[in-house]
């Protein structure tokens, strides 16, 4: 951790937790690295990035324990206005904004979106472009905060993306990392829950599981800037990023969105995954918690679950000390969430690597040094114990 603050990222918090108990916990660095007047805490907020995305799909799936939707419900029969058909497109960069290179075997072709399901949704196989502008009509200067989005403005950006989203191959044809997916879902929640994403999660996530410190835009809730971990300062919005979203289309979608826009402790995290490896029925049934982790896409170096990352045998985000049997999740802004069932090992990860700029090498390197690294800590302790 300490080479870490030194080459990827000035503030952090790891949490581990095996067999349902404490391991390790601790803070490092600073929330302000230059002044080192705020000393990152245990309990420090930060923004969650595209961990978000798993809590967007639990979410999804108590409403399929509620028999409300299943797996292989149309989308369309949820957001209609998303099951017309579609040229297929060139991807965009999500991090350079410009156009990917047209697959030649696509071009020509039109896709029928109704045929998208949400356990395409949930895979990232519905052929959906990792990336889409969601800032149309582009803010006015200066950027308002995300809260301040007017609502009318949220729902015209929005039903933009609903009603032409970018395909990039037909459904169930490949597997790309898609942001729009998941902005369609959380989308898709709320209308099947008749309530605003927020509150259906903290009612059906959230509180079930003893999350207390999950929120999206906690600068609206009242949450003070300084249990905050900043991010980057951003061109665009001509600011340092400290308890606003760093994600532009969460941002420009009111802070709220499927994919991004949650911000949480540490300890709240470890909630998350500590419910995947009990047997309780909160916040789902064991038999959908099962499903959820258990194999729905493999291609190439992708293998996927329902929202959740899981275990390749190559080009792992975690290096290859962890089982085959383990999942988890990354996001953007270095943060990470991973279980590994065959140890009862929960590790929380969160940083705020983007502090600095938006290059990943650094921490892709951190990451799978430190997941090595408890991974050796952990059997060791196991082996001290038998």
């Amino acid at each position: 951790m300490r080479e870490g603050l030194a080459s990827a990222f000035p503030a952090a918090v790891l949490w581990v937790q095996q067999r349902g108990k404490l391991s390790f916990r601790k803070a490092y660095g600073w929330l302000d690295p230059e002044e080192r007047r705020l000393p990152t805490q245990l309990d420090t907020l930060f923004d969650l990035a595209s961990l978000t995305k798993l809590f967007t799909a639990t979410a999804f799936m108590t409403l399929v324990a509620a028999g409300k939707v299943t797996l292989d419900t149309p989308v369309a029969r949820v957001l209609p206005e998303f099951g017309r058909r579609f040229p297929l497109q060139p991807g965009i960069d999500p991090h350079t904004k410009t156009p990917l290179p047209p697959s030649p075997a696509y071009q020509g072709r039109v896709v029928d979106a109704s045929r998208v399901t949400f356990r395409h949704l949930l895979t990232h196989t519905a052929g959906l472009a990792a990336w889409m502008d969601c800032c149309q009509p582009p803010p006015p200067a200066p950027v308002p905060l995300p809260h301040q989005v007017a609502p009318a403005t949220r729902r015209r950006r929005l039903q933009a993306i609903l009603e032409a989203p970018r395909f990039v191959y037909p459904p169930g044809e490949g597997l790309q990392y898609s942001d729009v997916g998941f902005i369609a879902l959380g989308e898709a929640v709320a209308r099947l829950a008749g309530k605003p994403l927020p509150l259906y999660l903290t009612e059906a996530v959230l509180r079930p599981l003893g999350m207390s410190h999950t929120t999206y835009t906690p600068l609206a809730h009242g949450v003070a800037r300084e249990t905050i971990a900043p991010t980057e300062r951003c061109p665009w919005r001509g600011r340092r990023l400290w308890g606003e979203v760093h994600d532009e289309n969460a941002a420009c979608l009111g802070g709220v969105a499927g994919h991004a826009g949650l911000f949480a402790t540490a300890h709240d995290l470890v909630l998350l995954g500590e419910c995947f490896l009990q047997t309780s029925s909160k916040p789902l049934p064991p038999a959908l918690k099962a499903e959820m982790v258990r194999e729905q896409a493999w291609i190439g170096d992708e293998r996927r679950g329902l929202g959740w990352k899981l275990q390749t045998p190559a080009h792992s985000l975690i290096g290859q000390a962890f089982s085959p049997a383990s999942f988890g999740h990354t996001g953007f802004t270095g943060t990470s969430l991973w279980v590994d069932p065959a140890r009862a090992l929960v590790v929380v990860l969160l940083t705020n690597r983007v502090y600095h700029g938006r290059d990943g090498e650094a921490i892709r390197r951190f990451r799978i040094d430190l997941h090595e690294a408890v991974a050796a800590a952990a059997d060791a302790s196991s082996e001290g114990k038998s």
